[in-house]
């Protein structure tokens, strides 16, 4: 959660506080009149808890103000926009994310990604990207619309043969020896890895688990040109769109860029833990 996503929550929760005092309501006054506890009113208020849209018309109608909902809800959408939380956004399953994701590649032209837990998802296979998927779902506990979203996401794959597109794409090796998958799966992803290195779009360097680093690695991102970075963390996607976040994480991408090896020393980190597997 970034510090502008809480400053605007605290926002927010100033806001409703506002409302209730201005009504007249103590807080305990208040929860009752809505039918909440009085810890939620005040995780609301003070920016600890971010609202629904449901929460911002109720809160609007039991303050007597019900024409301040359009208020409330136009200032919780900037908040979405920013956060986008994979229980929301998982409710339909994991295809409409895919299909937004779609949305913003063909919309850029030069893709930078950093990913250090497992293979980015334009360049895994079907199997690899099933494996995945299918222990997200399991952890978010969201529809099981597996096969949709390989589908999906293999579609998107295409994008790396039009000219005109540059994907800069940089991972620790950690996630090449990521079991997420049966070791033939990753056997697969593996030589699939190898073959990207040369491909005309694609740039794929890789961090050696021994290398100096000149920040320590964290969570995946990608950055499509200059207007746009999606960060991933495990309870939501951030998408950044301000100048300032879009510099930090480019600046994030370069010095880990500045770690990784290319071309055939890569190639030989891709060889190493294909060598590890045992697919006896």
């Amino acid at each position: 959660m970034t510090t502008d996503f809480q400053q605007s929550r605290v926002s927010l929760g100033a806001r409703l506080r506002e409302l209730r005092t201005g009504a007249g309501f103590t807080g305990r006054e208040f929860a009752t009149r809505l039918g909440w506890t009085q810890s939620k009113v005040s995780k609301l208020e003070t920016g600890r808890q971010t609202a629904t849209a449901d929460d911002v018309r109720a809160w609007a109608d039991a303050a007597g103000h019900p024409s301040a909902a359009g208020e409330l809800e136009a200032r919780l959408q900037g908040l979405e926009s920013r956060s986008r939380s994979w229980r929301r956004q998982l409710r339909a399953g994991h295809r409409p994310v895919q299909d937004a994701l779609t949305v913003e590649y063909e919309r850029s032209t030069l893709l930078r990604a950093w990913e250090g837990a497992m293979v980015v998802g334009l360049l895994q296979t079907g199997d690899y990207a099933r494996a995945v998927f299918t222990r997200y779902a399991e952890l978010h506990q969201s529809p099981r619309d597996v096969d949709d979203a390989v589908r999906a996401r293999l579609r998107r794959q295409e994008i790396l043969y039009q000219p005109g597109r540059t994907f800069e794409i940089v991972m620790w090796e950690a996630a090449l020896h990521a079991r997420v998958c049966p070791p033939a799966v990753l056997a697969a992803q593996l030589d699939r890895l190898a073959g990207v290195i040369g491909l005309d779009t694609v740039r794929l360097g890789i961090v050696p688990l021994g290398a100096p680093v000149a920040i320590p690695p964290g969570p995946g991102f990608w950055l499509y040109d200059e207007r746009l970075a999606i960060v991933e963390d495990w309870h939501a996607e951030l998408w950044l769109d301000t100048s300032e976040d879009i510099a930090l994480y480019g600046r994030v991408w370069s010095l880990l860029s500045e770690a990784a090896v290319y071309g055939p020393a890569a190639h030989r980190l891709i060889a190493r833990a294909r060598a590890a597997l045992d697919l006896a």
